[in-house]
């Protein structure tokens, strides 16, 4: 089968997955935000972010030194799997154990003391994912992503309907009678907690379903190889720890960096988390990308044709989050209705967040010089001054311009973090990426989004019509642009030098 197809529609499957899978999830946010105040939602965006960060170190970058020692063929696959497997298992067995035993210092220390089983809570989740993380990348390594996309279905349909049964059910049977039986099951003191209590559920079925890829998985490990794994995978941890920061660490700081009071605060934490919701389409595709994508260039690199092919893949993925960026802009006016209308206010800086995305998808092509030469060391490096730009600009920006200053941040880190990338790629591992198309393409998705606001307030046509229009000439474009050129060759557009 053709690579470039077989990634396709491996991204495909996993897209289909995770878009399905996440809209399910995605309802979640309006129904979150319609069922608990601003200041409520921002508990739950502040635990979700502490979480972003400890789900990284907990699987040691485990996932991507699985399939680089995988491919290389010196070890077999199942040693390589359970040498992954067992040391995943003993590390999140002894970080549970701790988070158990300190869950009450640490839960003042969030200034959520009246809920210390917030935090184990959270804990248990992240040592089940952790763990269930060397099973699907197993999954994944062996181009099973059917059963990959069902498991993370059930998973997804399971923490929705459980969240839904307690806060809508149960809390409505609550409110006309207490003595109800489901009614009992609502206890308000727990009340955003629910989230997390489905969570929890969910990751234990979706371990219990991963059964048959930990059969064979307990009884190999191999020290050597396992020295050799940590040694690749570390760093891995710091550029997915320095990677979280500069997705993450905005909605874990906005409370200590607003200029506000607590409550204030929080408010305004969930008004900018349930906003930045609205760039979901754009990080579900970029997901579904990674998933695909990391095992596909790993196997792909020995082929002579390889830096052809990874050009050409960059080319289509940003046409792809261009569209994005442009569906979601363009049609504001019905993705606003996805979050309550307290929360609407936010709504400005969703272009921002869109753009940040698109730059960290680019990202995610490029990084692929440091995983392929082995330099993931100089790959920390890139992500280390990332998370940096992030630190310093949310302490310049946020207590003068708000959330505002995080989503800008968020734009500069992941630009910085594209230059960076690029230029080390052209020296320690060259690929012809058509640089002009690609950044042509982003400009000309920005250009349309501006022309979508200046054609309105000239004409007083409604917005929906614009932002038809807009797509219209999108596809348009790529269409004569690429499409046509793909038709008349029948094989990919052939890349330039970049």
């Amino acid at each position: 089968m053709n690579p470039l197809k077989r990634l396709a529609s491996q991204t495909a499957i996993y897209g289909v997955s995770s878009v399905f899978g996440r809209f399910l999830n995605y309802l979640l946010v309006p129904f979150l935000t319609y069922s608990f105040a601003p200041a409520q939602y921002g508990v739950i965006a502040e635990f979700y972010a502490y979480m972003g960060f400890l789900a990284v170190l907990m699987t040691f970058g485990m996932e991507t030194g699985y399939f680089r020692f995988r491919s290389t063929g010196d070890h077999a696959p199942e040693v390589v799997y359970g040498t992954v497997l067992r040391f995943l298992i003993l590390a999140n067995v002894l970080f549970l154990l701790a988070i158990f035993l300190m869950r009450e210092p640490i839960a003042e220390l969030l200034r959520h003391a009246d809920h210390p089983e917030y935090v184990w809570w959270s804990a248990a989740i992240l040592a089940l994912d952790a763990i269930g993380a060397a099973a699907f990348a197993r999954l994944r390594a062996e181009n099973r992503a059917a059963r990959f996309a069902t498991l993370k279905l059930i998973e997804i349909g399971v923490n929705v309907g459980i969240t839904i049964f307690f806060i809508y059910v149960c809390r409505h049977a609550y409110e006309s009678d207490p003595q109800s039986l489901f009614g009992q099951l609502w206890r308000p003191e727990i009340g955003v907690g629910y989230v997390f209590i489905a969570n929890l559920v969910a990751s234990l079925i979706k371990l219990a379903l991963l059964t048959p890829q930990f059969r064979d998985g307990f009884a190999v490990f191999d020290a050597a190889l396992f020295a050799r794994l940590i040694r690749y995978s570390l760093p891995m941890v710091v550029i997915g720890f320095a990677g979280i920061i500069n997705e993450m660490l905005d909605r874990a700081a906005l409370k200590y960096l607003l200029p506000y009071d607590d409550a204030t605060n929080m408010a305004q934490l969930g008004i900018y988390s349930a906003c930045y919701k609205l760039s979901i389409l754009m990080s579900l595709f970029i997901q579904a990308f990674r998933y695909a994508g990391e095992p596909f260039f790993f196997s792909y690199a020995k082929q002579a044709d390889a830096g052809r092919t990874y050009a050409i893949v960059l080319n289509w993925f940003v046409i792809c989050c261009v569209f994005l960026f442009l569906l979601v802009t363009l049609y504001m006016d019905v993705f606003q209705y996805f979050v309550g209308s307290a929360y609407r206010e936010g709504l400005h800086v969703v272009p921002v967040l869109l753009l940040a995305n698109l730059c960290l998808g680019i990202y995610v092509n490029l990084s692929i010089w440091y995983k392929l030469s082995d330099r993931t060391l100089l790959g920390a490096g890139v992500s280390l001054v990332g998370s940096i730009i992030t630190i310093g600009l949310l302490l310049w920006w946020v207590p003068s311009y708000g959330y505002e200053g995080a989503a800008w941040a968020h734009l500069i880190c992941y630009s910085s973090m594209v230059v960076m990338s690029y230029v080390l790629g052209r020296y320690y591992y060259p690929v012809p990426y058509e640089v002009g198309k690609v950044l042509g393409y982003v400009v000309f998705g920005i250009a349309l989004y501006l022309a979508s606001g200046w054609l309105q307030d000239r004409t007083g046509w409604h917005a929906l019509l614009v932002g038809s229009l807009c797509l219209g000439v999108f596809f348009l474009v790529v269409g004569l642009v690429d499409v046509r050129k793909l038709l008349r060759s029948g094989r990919p557009t052939k890349v330039g030098a970049g």
